[in-house]
Parts: C-alpha cells; sequence; structure tokens
C-alpha cells in the first residue's frame, strides 16, 4: 500500500487531531479548576497522549462542568 492512497484518509484524521488537542490544551491552560488531578498532569496526559487519548480523558474525566 502506498501512502498516496491512504493520504486522503490520513489528512482529515491529523486536522481533527491537532484541532482537539489546541482546544484542550487551551481549555486547560484558561481554566483553574479540574474534576480530578492538576493543571500540569493534564498537560502531560494531553501532550503525551496526543492521539486521541489524551485529549478525550481531559473531557471525560478532567474538564470542570462549567
Amino acid at each position: 500500500m502506498e501512502i498516496k492512497e491512504i493520504l486522503p484518509f490520513l489528512i482529515p484524521l491529523i486536522i481533527i487531531e491537532f484541532g482537539l488537542m489546541f482546544y484542550v490544551i487551551r481549555h486547560i491552560l484558561t481554566h483553574n479548576t479540574y474534576k480530578r488531578g492538576t493543571r500540569g498532569i493534564w498537560l502531560l496526559i494531553t501532550i503525551i497522549g496526543c492521539e486521541f487519548i489524551g485529549p478525550i480523558l481531559y473531557l471525560l474525566l478532567g474538564k470542570e462542568e462549567e
């Protein structure tokens, strides 16, 4: 399988991944309270687990309801 064949599927996934990560990092940096953990822990989880898992974990477990 060549890269040209899978590129149309990868580009939207990459755009969604970086958009989600940007939103979550922005939210972490602008809010002071979290359901669980601290700002540093959520930044590490989001950046290290950037392949959708880190940002999704934050949205499910860390984001405080407004």
